[in-house]
């Protein structure tokens, strides 16, 4: 459980990013922006495996028969 202020005690002071850690958060989200309007979809897969990503969840399986790399 959390327990959050009190209504009549001020939240606690964060402390302040120093001007490098502000340009960094601020590189990073020109980064994020920039690489969201560029996304194409990956083209479908044929023949390919249905369900999860085998190479992302470590096994393939075929036929009922599952297999680890």
């Amino acid at each position: 459980m959390t327990s959050s202020p009190a209504p009549d005690q001020p939240a606690p002071r964060r402390k302040e990013l120093s001007d490098a850690a502000k340009r960094a958060l601020a590189e990073a989200e020109a980064r994020r922006r920039a690489a969201d309007a560029n996304a194409t979809p990956a083209p479908r897969e044929i023949n390919g495996p249905a369900g999860p990503e085998p190479t992302r969840f470590g096994d393939w399986e075929r036929k009922g028969i599952a297999s680890d790399f």
